[in-house]
């Protein structure tokens, strides 16, 4: 089960959440979802990632800042923001 509990963060039109999942082999998966729009003009990409890790705060932090290159912009800006 996807475990959502990691802020999103917002940069722009963008919204970016990432999203963590515990493996059956005790590793830590994660994918990243990269939002933007509104109503039916909803647009969301979510993007599976294939490094492990052994804690949650690290993979999310790792699939946030997946996503903040994917939009093209630094972790730096988005804590700007």
């Amino acid at each position: 089960m996807t475990q959502p509990q990691h802020p999103p963060t917002q940069v722009g039109k963008y919204l970016i959440s990432p999203l963590t999942k515990r493996l059956d082999n005790g590793w830590i998966g994660c994918s990243v979802s990269v939002r933007s729009g509104t109503g039916s003009g909803t647009t969301d990409r979510v993007v599976r990632l294939t490094r492990l890790f052994r804690d949650l705060p690290a993979a999310a932090a790792y699939a946030r800042d997946e996503g903040l290159r994917w939009i093209g912009a630094t972790p730096m800006a988005a804590a700007a923001t």
